[in-house]
């Protein structure tokens, strides 16, 4: 029978023979290593490691804690154990900008992104059509001021239901509230203009155009109370140059919004990414 594969990603304070102690464990399970990486943070003298393996057809994720119990309990660790052979579940959040998100569904189903999109969430029904065509369950939670709170806990009823892993915001355009920012904490994650120098509110395209910006970015990032300043996944850029028109600079900025974005997804869903405080570990 075909073997299955695992992902395990732990921290902790870095200590003598702790990728001795995990691997001999492993090792006595009958598991294949096929990835490892690690890395020490100086300034928190901190440990981090993912390791992929394949494991006998027969093992499971608690035969695995078991294997690990003594180790996590004498280094003090977090660790995290993934069955690949299991699809990650995410919600796609919209607001009527769907380049984006299509992207993202496009990537899932010719299988670079492997997950199951269980609901595609929007403030407005625009992307009703494209969850009908896919055979997605659509929700349709429009936010005013008077509301808000009642629909973010439509939303986490959502997640719950639907046991969703990770909340993508692809061109989500509503702020959400601190208390749905930590309750999602790490599961959770946004994309924003990162222009130099920064634009913010309407129209950030525009501004940047009259400013003559020469270079436009897009960073992803998961969500925090503190705005657009959460543990930074994935960034990237384009140069421009005074032949650019406002509309141009738009089309170069949504097709960076969307690479950006499904390669933080795809990171995600691949547990490459460990939080750091306020930064991340990107394997």
């Amino acid at each position: 029978m075909q073997n299955k594969n695992f992902i395990i990603t732990l921290s902790c304070k870095d200590k003598p023979f702790i990728v001795a102690n995990i691997t001999s464990k492993l090792a006595d399970l009958g598991a294949n290593i096929t990835q490892s990486d690690q890395f020490w943070d100086k300034s928190s003298d901190k440990f981090f490691m993912r390791i992929a393996f394949s494991a006998p057809s027969g093992s499971s994720i608690n035969d695995i804690k078991n294997a690990l119990a003594l180790s996590v309990k004498k280094f003090d660790m977090q660790i995290n154990i993934t069955d690949e052979n299991i699809l990650p579940k995410i919600i796609i959040m919209v607001s009527k900008f769907d380049h984006v998100m299509g992207r993202l569904l496009y990537q899932i189903g010719n299988g670079r992104l492997k997950a199951q999109v269980v609901a595609i969430v929007s403030n407005h029904k625009d992307a009703q059509k494209i969850a009908s065509f896919k055979g997605i369950d659509f929700f349709h939670l429009p936010i005013n001021k008077k509301n808000k709170i009642e629909q973010e806990k439509k939303l986490l009823e959502i997640v719950k239901n639907t046991n969703a892993d990770l909340v993508v915001l692809a061109r989500y355009m509503q702020i959400l509230s601190d208390d749905l920012s930590k309750k999602l904490s790490g599961k959770i994650i946004n994309i924003h203009h990162s222009f130099l120098p920064s634009f913010k509110g309407a129209k950030p395209y525009h501004q940047a155009f009259d400013r003559g910006v020469k270079i436009i970015g897009v960073t992803a990032h998961y969500v925090t109370g503190e705005l657009d300043e959460g543990p930074i996944i994935a960034q990237d850029i384009a140069h421009i140059n005074h032949k650019y028109s406002a509309n141009d600079m738009i089309g170069e900025g949504e097709e960076i919004e969307s690479r950006v974005l499904a390669r933080a997804v795809k990171l995600h869903l691949e547990q490459k990414v460990m939080l750091n405080g306020q930064k991340t570990i990107v394997f």
